[in-house]
């Protein structure tokens, strides 16, 4: 049980670095309550598990090469900066008392789902971490076991995308639309300048391709 324990808590550690899912999830939960930045990180969550998978059955030379590498920050880079700018577009649109103008719950996780799935440093993190974990336990545990302990990291992700939606929703119970809209702005230009970073390694790997 505390071996299992151990790898939620490691589910836990890698959800829980600020990146461009939580600010994203941040935002949501703001605008349209706790549903909407759960389902953000839910998104994130089946990233992450067709990452582990593909570590999992051993597919990352595929994954690595220079064009999907290429492919995968410059789309990136294109869908942070468009969910960047329209979180401070409609920063100063929230009102506490109207939310009837919500968006589709699909979009909210599709977001999460193509945020997570465009970004090459979740490949990298999955490699390092879930990699590593399964080099280390493949030896000594049954197949069984490792599928165990890999819901169990899934577990903790899962956990943390509960924790971000809670909060993010409470904070929009407890702050004026004024404050709120604030935090918006805050979070879409951290947004952005994900999404810039993610655009710089795009064109940099593109250039040093030719």
């Amino acid at each position: 049980m505390g071996v299992l324990f151990s790898y939620v808590l490691l589910g836990l550690s890698l959800a829980a670095p600020i990146g461009p899912v939580n600010a994203a999830q941040l935002d949501r939960g703001i605008k349209y309550g706790f549903f909407h930045a759960w389902l953000v990180g839910v998104g994130a969550v089946l990233a992450d598990g067709v990452y582990m998978l593909i570590v999992y059955l051993g597919l990352v030379s595929f994954i690595n090469t220079p064009f999907i590498q290429m492919f995968l920050w410059l789309f990136g880079c294109f869908v942070l900066l468009y969910t960047g700018f329209e979180s401070m577009l409609n920063a100063g649109k929230i009102n506490l008392q109207n939310i009837r103008n919500r968006e589709p719950a699909f979009k909210a996780f599709l977001s999460g789902f193509i945020m997570s799935i465009t970004n090459p440093l979740t490949i990298l993190f999955w490699l390092g971490i879930y990699g590593s974990v399964l080099a280390k336990t493949a030896s000594t545990s049954t197949s069984s076991e490792l599928i165990l302990y890999s819901a169990a990291i899934f577990c903790g992700l899962l956990l943390w995308d509960i924790t971000m939606a809670t909060v993010s929703s409470g904070f929009r119970r407890i702050l004026t639309s004024r404050l709120l809209g604030f935090i918006s702005i805050l979070s879409g230009l951290s947004l952005v300048g994900f999404g810039v970073y993610f655009g710089f390694q795009g064109i940099k790997l593109l250039l040093s391709s030719h």
